[in-house]
């Protein structure tokens, strides 16, 4: 199966928890159906990317990124590549290359979806549109930054950094999965 058809069918079996979260899962379908290249970075358009909240062992911690291209603390997660069979493949590679953390494990479920406007490695103003998964990493985890961020750190979920206040629907719903099952 190709990453787009893996995406279609993720999002068109994806129960999604709000009917804003299903108004944007019709968004990204009708995207898909429109565009072929909708997985691929080259797609000035827009294109899907694959993000994981992290959060430890224990549900009580998240790990954020503090992203150098938009200088804010953010999920880990980024473009889709040719070799990724699924967008939660995508979203766990993503989450082991940003962490340095053996052994997480993803919950393959879409957890949320975002539309945000960028200017990526295509150089142009494009959109990304995000899908998010909830990864848990292991009891004792400790992160070791990447080329890709100028800082990495857990952070307690109920408090988080300032400028962070977009995360805040993005890591409750992920608490609330953690507590239900």
């Amino acid at each position: 199966m190709s990453l787009r058809a893996d995406a279609v069918s993720t999002l068109d079996s994806w129960k999604a928890p709000t009917t804003a979260q299903d108004s944007l899962r019709h968004g990204y379908l009708g995207f898909l159906a429109a565009r072929e290249d909708a997985c691929a970075r080259a797609c000035a358009a827009g294109h899907l990317t694959a993000s994981a909240v992290v959060l430890d062992h224990a549900g009580e911690r998240v790990l954020l990124t503090l992203h150098p291209r938009v200088g804010r603390w953010l999920q880990l997660g980024g473009h889709c590549e040719p070799e990724d069979e699924s967008l939660a493949a995508a979203a766990l590679r993503e989450a082991r290359e940003e962490s340095g953390i053996e052994g997480l494990t993803l919950d393959p479920e879409p957890l949320h979806l975002e539309v945000h406007p960028i200017t990526c490695s295509l150089g142009v103003p494009t959109r990304h549109f995000d899908v998010r998964f909830l990864v848990r990493a292991p009891h004792g985890a400790e992160p070791v930054r990447s080329d890709e961020s100028e800082d990495l750190r857990w952070w307690p979920a109920n408090a988080l950094p300032a400028g962070t206040e977009d995360l805040t629907e993005l890591i409750a719903t992920a608490l609330d999965r953690v507590r239900a099952s």
